[in-house]
């Protein structure tokens, strides 16, 4: 697969070393990378300085990743944008590629991964992840993000997921499955 002429990347995402990691094996990849840890500061380098790939986290501490995807479509709109969450859903995984998203990846992706998603060609599929996530751990992810929205209210969380209060305690006393 060619990266191409433009090399130009933007990672944005609000968990520090990931990003570090994440930007040093792209820069091994032939990438040039730019870093940015929040929404404001990814919507202005992509509105000074588009750049051809992106790596977006969806959810940021001030706000949503998908506002980044935005201002990247209205400035290059052949941007290819990856978007990477850790709580996989449905709903936003539409909203993602509606925004203009060319893939939706769940965390922990690795950069192989990540690569192959920026450099799948327009109506091809990226290959499958080599150690996708478990039903166990999408399904405690879920529970998590669930409870988060719920501002860590057990009774109120576990009516929305329709499921026992203390059935939904013994889950969250668990650790996370691999």
């Amino acid at each position: 697969m060619e990266i191409g002429e433009d090399n130009s990347l933007l990672i944005v995402d609000d968990d520090e070393p990931f990003l570090r990691r994440l930007a040093k094996a792209m820069e091994k990849r032939g990438f040039e990378v730019e870093t940015a840890s929040s929404v404001a500061a990814g919507k202005a380098i992509a509105t000074a300085r588009p750049p051809a790939y992106a790596v977006c986290d969806l959810r940021l501490e001030d706000g949503n990743g998908l506002d980044v995807v935005e201002v990247l479509r209205e400035k290059r709109p052949d941007c290819r944008v990856v978007v990477l969450t850790g709580y996989g859903a449905i709903a936003t995984a539409v909203a993602a590629v509606k925004i203009g998203a060319t893939d939706y990846l769940s965390k922990p992706a690795d950069a192989k991964d990540i690569t192959n998603a920026l450099l799948a060609g327009e109506n091809e599929l990226p290959p499958p992840p080599e150690n996708p996530m478990s039903a166990d751990r999408v399904r405690w992810e879920h529970i998590q993000r669930v409870y988060e929205l719920c501002d860590r209210n057990v009774s109120e969380t576990a009516r929305r997921l329709n499921m026992h209060r203390r059935t939904l305690q013994r889950i969250l006393a668990k650790r996370s499955p691999r």
